[in-house]
């Protein structure tokens, strides 16, 4: 199996009220995130957001419906993890996505990827991820500009 490239995205996915979509890691009960996946190949990193999004939670989207933060972290892979990634990589990249859908859209995780979902409010949200990154994604989500608010206003 070849290694994890080091390289990955972090997209949150989100309804129009900012309830944020979580997912549990089935090897890791307990351990709640948003969409993250490793880039493959030459793919493009929002078609590695478009695939994760797919793989993770069912719903088909296209590159047009992501927002790209054009905000990169870098963090240690958690030792546990190294194992994926070629001798010696210790530090992962990711780039940062956000995604709005429906509260009502029909979420189906990946059985063998995750135990379960829920929506919750976002500071609940950032208070349940494990990941620091995740964290601090979501509670800035809340300062982002949202493109229906801006015509709204006009």
């Amino acid at each position: 199996m070849p290694y994890k490239k080091p390289v990955s995205v972090l997209v949150v996915i989100h309804s129009p009220n900012l309830e944020i979509l979580l997912l549990e890691r089935a090897a890791h009960p307990g351990y709640w995130q948003s969409v993250t996946g490793s880039q493959e190949d030459d793919e493009a990193l929002i078609e590695t957001a478009v695939r994760e999004v797919g793989e993770e939670t069912g719903i088909a989207i296209s590159a047009a419906d992501l927002r790209d933060w054009q905000q990169i972290n870098t963090y240690e892979i958690f030792p546990e993890w190294r194992h994926r990634y070629a001798p010696g990589v210790t530090q992962n990249t990711e780039h940062v996505f956000s995604l709005e859908v429906p509260r009502d859209a029909d979420i189906r995780t990946a059985p063998g990827e995750h135990l379960g979902h829920c929506w919750l409010p976002l500071t609940e949200a950032a208070a349940k991820v494990f990941s620091w990154s995740n964290r601090d994604a979501i509670l800035q989500l809340a300062l982002q500009p949202h493109p229906d608010s801006a015509t709204q206003s006009q």
